[in-house]
């Protein structure tokens, strides 16, 4: 079995912005429970101690510690990182509310039916334009909702169907 995770000897200055973010509170809650898990390990608590202690799970307490014992006090930052990929790049977002402010009968679409969001998927998937590929139906089946129906309409495109029975399905995705 593994030694148990503990901390490094703290220095005096460390110490003490610790138990300074612990007494007086801190802005981020990331920042105070990792000061506290760092406070607990330096006291003599083990992991599964101070996991209950802070409500977090045992392998967050050692990769902090893990961590304070290679930066310092830097770990007591979180460091974001960025979500989800974009699906719609610039150019492709500039594209659709081109096509959701022009009129239908100008892309070649018959008529002005209010079915705002059959247009701009028609748009989208039409062979004038080279959409980048996407393992999801262009709009995302709901892109098109985002974006304000043309001419002032109150009609959504997922708001009833005109025999008013259910939601509307205007890319057929």
């Amino acid at each position: 079995m593994a030694k148990p995770v503990r901390v490094r000897g703290l220095i005096e200055q460390e110490g003490q912005k610790l138990q300074h973010i612990v007494r007086r509170g801190s802005t981020s809650s990331v920042r105070l429970r990792r000061a506290m898990m760092l406070l607990a390990s330096a006291g003599g608590s083990t992991v599964p101690v101070i996991a209950r202690l802070v409500q977090a799970d045992e392998d967050t307490v050692r990769d902090v510690i893990h961590k304070f014992n290679e930066i310092g006090l830097v770990c007591l930052n979180p460091r974001w990182a960025g979500g989800r990929p974009r699906l719609l790049n610039r150019d492709d977002e500039d594209f659709v509310v081109q096509t959701a402010t022009t009129r239908p009968t100008v892309l070649g679409k018959p008529g002005d039916d209010g079915a705002f969001g059959s247009v701009v998927c028609g748009a989208l998937i039409a062979p004038a334009r080279v959409a980048t590929p996407r393992p999801r139906p262009a709009c995302g089946r709901c892109r098109h909702a985002l974006i304000a129906p043309a001419r002032g309409s109150n009609v959504w495109p997922h708001s009833q169907t005109a025999s008013g029975i259910g939601p509307s399905s205007p890319c057929n995705g």
